[in-house]
């Protein structure tokens, strides 16, 4: 009987939740989220809709995971270890090869939050009967709002029309009035030897050199050398954007990327966490803290660096890192 595999992807630094989110303790592994850490809410979710459990994760947070997957209890895994990471197609492309082939992989990645309820089920188990089809599947989100830090879908019914970009505010809010636009949740679903047909015939190279890195692996881990000589490519770009085999659930479950300080606003807010009467939060301080002439800002501190922002620009976080990625600062270690 075929199994139902979950496919946790663990990589990403999280660069716009800079200084909290940093390459020692990416986003998905901080302790905010009620007690767990995203990593941990991601497997506990999908713990009853699967049978297995895969992770893929790099060197650099493969102990980050253990240690998560330990307190919860969950010590009967597949843990792919990558030397270097390669971006999400062959990250998915070493999950398949652990799979028979006609076992359904419900990926998921690690840094996402999302509601549990029957809307989460009813989407998984959707999913996984147009996998049974031989379908390659996408989640697309109802959107809630003009969002631009998110792709989007075209579609109709369950059929992918065509993949967007993230686009700008005017582009956005357009995509919102059709209504004929999902967000990009980057979830997907699919039968292992589906996944694994397209990628060979739209990536042929990624596929190739996947299979070789991944056949000198010793244990899961993979080797450095053959790993940098696999193309560094989106799931996205590789192979979703070019398959006629596509197909998208349309869910109303409640779901954010966590991707910004202005959906840890959002969320913290929901749980009850203090604010102003001018809508300002502050983030890992216990310290009485005041704001001035200030409205909905975020004001963020850790023991080596402090962040204040407007909660409305906060993807702009990613230029900050950016800069100090490039200045080979010790506040992004």
């Amino acid at each position: 009987m075929s199994e139902i595999i979950h496919v946790l992807l663990t990589g990403g630094v999280g660069s716009r939740l800079w200084p909290l989110s940093r390459k020692s303790r990416p986003k998905q592994y901080i302790d905010l989220f009620g007690g767990y850490s995203l990593f941990e809410l991601s497997v506990k979710r999908n713990f009853s809709l699967t049978t297995k459990l895969n992770v893929v994760g790099n060197a650099d947070n493969n102990e980050l995971s253990e240690k998560s997957l330990s307190k919860l209890g969950m010590f009967d895994y597949t843990n792919i270890v990558e030397a270097t990471p390669r971006n999400t197609a062959p990250a998915i492309a070493f999950a398949a090869f652990t799979a028979q082939p006609e076992d359904i992989l419900l990926v998921t990645p690690a840094d996402h939050i999302i509601k549990e309820g029957p809307e989460y089920t009813l989407a998984v188990e959707q999913a996984i009967a147009l996998a049974e089809q031989d379908n390659i599947v996408t989640f697309g989100i109802q959107p809630t709002r003009p969002e631009t830090g998110y792709g989007y879908i075209e579609y109709s019914d369950n059929n992918v029309l065509s993949f967007r970009e993230k686009p700008n505010a005017a582009t956005a809010q357009n995509f919102l009035d059709k209504g004929a636009f999902l967000w990009n949740s980057g979830m997907f679903c699919f039968k292992a030897r589906v996944f694994l047909e397209e990628l060979q015939k739209y990536a042929p190279q990624v596929y190739t050199i996947s299979l070789s890195a991944w056949e000198e692996a010793k244990d899961g881990r993979l080797e450095t050398l053959s790993s940098l000589e696999i193309p560094a490519i989106s799931v996205d770009y590789a192979v979703m954007e070019k398959s006629a085999k596509m197909k998208v659930v349309p869910s109303a479950f409640e779901w954010s990327d966590m991707g910004s300080f202005e959906a840890i606003y959002n969320y913290l807010r929901e749980l009850g966490h203090p604010v102003d009467l001018e809508g300002n939060m502050v983030i890992g301080c216990e310290k009485f803290t005041a704001f001035v002439g200030m409205k909905n800002s975020i004001f963020v501190c850790t023991d080596d660096a402090n962040l204040v922002l407007q909660k409305e620009v906060s993807q702009d976080v990613k230029h900050i890192y950016q800069k100090l990625e490039h200045e080979q600062s010790l506040l992004i270690k």
